[in-house]
């Protein structure tokens, strides 16, 4: 899902120089209990897709209102946006607390470490902040937002059979084709967790890609019974579907939070500017923005704007 537009600009040739590296050394940092930085001309980097644009599209929009000046930078792979974000030359970014936390985890201890992203948001947040801040990162707070992997089923199988939770469709003991990715048979959020926490009878993993149309059509035909996607997927209802509560809290905590270089955007501005967004912005609110950038066409600012204003956080243009 990615999308480019009008106002997000490429990355520089020396950015993508410079962040092909490992990014900077934690000794080369410089002393990270320095006073936070508070440039009033601040870099905002996407991911390059739907949801980090609009996001990005936000974090600008109220920045600019609290009299900081941004520009916003599309870079589509996190190994070269976060040593960016580490060197400066990316000041604000929005991120998944539990994904980011295990992906810093692994940048510092190789491939085999352990994860540390877990269900419990707080447990999440505690360990992202400790990987972060000797990089000269700070992670502020978390939103009530949060992209995590979710299952859905008709509405119809699940009205018929009762379902409204993942419990539910455990007790049932019905078989269940989840239309998935195939790392799915591996994943413990996948396929071994929903049988070991949910006592979920997964009978095959049809390997049709997370949250993709072939394996929303494969559920809303009745070829699969359930299909792996997100909390913000927004063409749920197109295909039929619904979403089961992950009511044992199987899947990690990927609300999203803003996370900053210190030394640039650390400062208590930059926090009472961004934090403006927690107080509203919903899982909800973030699909059905994602569904007009993804099915009716809308540029991201546009949505952005439209959304903010609307909420009262920024003045009407």
């Amino acid at each position: 899902m990615t999308s480019r537009h009008p106002g997000v600009r490429a990355l520089p040739a020396l950015l993508l120089v410079t962040a092909c590296t490992t990014g900077p050394s934690l000794e080369n940092q410089g002393d990270v209990t320095a006073p936070p930085g508070d440039s009033k001309h601040l870099t905002i980097g996407s991911a390059g897709f739907t949801e980090s644009d609009l996001l990005a599209q936000m974090y600008a929009l109220l920045l600019e209102q609290a009299g900081y000046s941004t520009r916003i930078l599309s870079v589509t792979n996190r190994e070269i946006y976060e040593p960016a974000l580490e060197s400066g030359q990316i000041d604000v970014v929005p991120e998944y607390a539990a994904t980011f936390a295990d992906w810093l985890k692994t940048k510092a201890d190789g491939a085999d470490a352990d994860p540390v992203g877990s269900p419990d948001l707080d447990t999440t947040v505690k360990a992202l902040r400790a990987l972060a801040a000797p990089r000269g990162l700070t992670v502020l707070p978390p939103g009530r937002a949060v992209d995590q992997n979710a299952f859905a089923v008709a509405a119809a199988y699940a009205a018929k059979h009762r379902l409204e939770t993942l419990s539910d469709l455990g007790r049932s003991g019905l078989p269940v084709r989840l239309a998935a990715g195939d790392e799915c048979v591996k994943r413990p959020y996948c396929e071994p967790g929903l049988k070991k926490v949910y006592g979920i009878d997964i009978t095959v993993v049809d390997p049709r890609g997370v949250g993709t149309t072939q394996a929303k059509q494969a559920v809303q035909n009745g070829q699969d019974q359930m299909v792996l996607t997100t909390t913000t997927d927004a063409t749920l209802d197109d295909f039929g579907l619904v979403l089961l509560a992950d009511d044992r809290h199987l899947q990690n905590a990927d609300y999203l939070v803003p996370v900053v270089n210190r030394a640039r955007a650390g400062s208590s501005g930059v926090r009472d500017a961004l934090g403006k967004l927690n107080t509203v912005l919903t899982t909800a609110d973030l699909a059905r923005m994602n569904e007009q950038v993804d099915s009716w066409r809308r540029l991201p600012e546009d949505v952005a704007r439209t959304y903010l204003e609307n909420k009262g956080l920024v003045a009407k243009g």
